[in-house]
């Protein structure tokens, strides 16, 4: 393959990719997406952070927009998740979807969301996708919600939202303007975090798009960025590769830095000078180096608390140790995923099934044996208390009280007795 030099070539280290960025890469993803939304099916792609997600939204709804297919995002991080009633959050996705087509040039939404109080704020939204969206768009509409992740951190249930959207599927059979309506779901969660309700979730009538790390073959195109910097720019990519298992983030910022560093790289030298560049601008240090965020952001998501730290981390311990392990749908391993520190292949080395291994040698090294041993020390750390805990009666005793009583109303049952132990 022979590459052209390109003064302009620019890679972006983090954020959605523009339209027509010419590093972003095609992935399977973007087929399965396509096809999916087009069939009308119910679409959600639930993946660690960093790995394209929402390039690929920002790409997909290019591509069905210039078919004359309606479509609009709705960034729910916009809407909050903080202080925020169900009320307002069901009014903040209506007002979006109003305003993304001019709607609010027709309606006063204010006084229409008033006017139906007597309605859930569900029933509003419900409603409104009836009554004003659908018969103001009259093609085709595609209804992308992003961050569907934030919606764990509000203060109400949702289950509500997930069920309408499975209604807006079922109403199909008997309202045909439905069938106009298409549903897409991106985030950091897995669908049970979402929503339990085996009965009203819209997960089990959907399509999952599952985002994969860059191939060589996909992502070929990298390599123009590099034409001016190494005699060999493909082999330069592959190398970056094998550092970072494809990882979208990691595979932009390396080409970034390589780019941008001083040294060019001749034939033969690809191995050694990559190798200088990912330890010494990458690993070494690399909490001080870690920007924009991403491997901190990974140990954030593996040890925040409530995301059963200590099983996960034991459970990556094991991976470490042994290489891989045996994939399966258990709640440790969806999360581990989610972490993105661990990605699941159709087939191991020690086992001719799915398998579960660290997702490149970055993680491996920042993330190694000794960094698991402290954490989980930290987490099984005996903490000394009080024989007897009685309301407090000197300052001394408050402390012991307040430090009990925080620790009682913030970790598991499994967590205080694996301090006891």
């Amino acid at each position: 393959m022979e590459l052209s030099s390109n003064s302009a070539y620019s890679y972006q280290v983090g954020g959605s990719l523009p339209v027509n960025s010419p590093t972003y890469t095609i992935r399977k993803a973007d087929a399965e997406l396509y096809q999916g939304i087009k069939a009308g099916d119910f679409c959600y792609v639930l993946n660690s952070r960093q790995m394209g997600k929402s390039s690929l939204r920002v790409r997909t709804m290019q591509r069905l927009q210039s078919q004359g297919i309606a479509c609009v995002a709705i960034d729910l991080t916009a809407i909050g998740s903080q202080n925020i009633t169900s009320d307002q959050w069901y009014a903040g996705i209506s007002y979006t979807l109003a305003s993304s087509f001019q709607t609010l040039e027709k309606i006063d939404l204010g006084n229409w969301w008033c006017q139906r109080e007597f309605l859930s704020p569900v029933q509003r939204l419900d409603t409104f996708l009836q009554e004003i969206l659908l018969q103001e768009i009259q093609e085709e509409l595609v209804i992308f919600v992003d961050e569907i992740d934030s919606i764990l951190s509000l203060n109400f249930p949702v289950d509500d939202f997930f069920a309408l959207i499975r209604a807006c599927y079922n109403k199909r059979a008997y309202k045909p303007e439905y069938q106009r309506l298409t549903w897409v779901l991106l985030g950091v969660a897995t669908p049970s975090e979402l929503i339990t309700d085996k009965d009203a979730t819209p997960f089990n009538i959907g399509v999952p798009i599952r985002l994969t790390g860059f191939r060589l073959g996909e992502c070929a195109g990298l390599a123009r960025g590099l034409v001016k910097k190494a005699d060999n720019p493909l082999a330069v990519l592959k190398i970056i590769l094998a550092w970072t298992g494809g990882k979208p983030f990691l595979t932009q910022k390396i080409c970034h830095l390589v780019q941008n560093n001083h040294d060019f790289i001749p034939s033969g030298e690809e191995i050694k000078i990559i190798e200088k560049i990912v330890r010494s601008q990458i690993i070494e240090n690399w909490e001080t180096q870690d920007e924009p965020e991403h491997l901190r952001s990974i140990r954030s998501r593996l040890l925040e608390k409530g995301n059963h730290s200590l099983k996960l981390l034991t459970l990556y311990q094991k991976i470490l140790q042994q290489g891989e392990i045996p994939a399966d749908n258990s709640t440790e391993q969806i999360k581990l995923r989610l972490s993105g520190l661990v990605v699941k292949v159709k087939s191991g080395k020690r086992y001719q099934q799915p398998v579960l291994k660290v997702y490149n040698l970055i993680y491996k090294l920042v993330f190694n044996v000794n960094w698991v041993k402290k954490e989980l020390e930290k987490l099984t750390k005996p903490v000394d208390f009080p024989e007897i805990i009685t309301q407090p009666t000197s300052s001394d005793e408050q402390l012991l009280y307040d430090q009990w009583l925080n620790l009682v109303e913030t970790e598991t049952p499994e967590e205080l007795l694996s301090r006891f132990r």
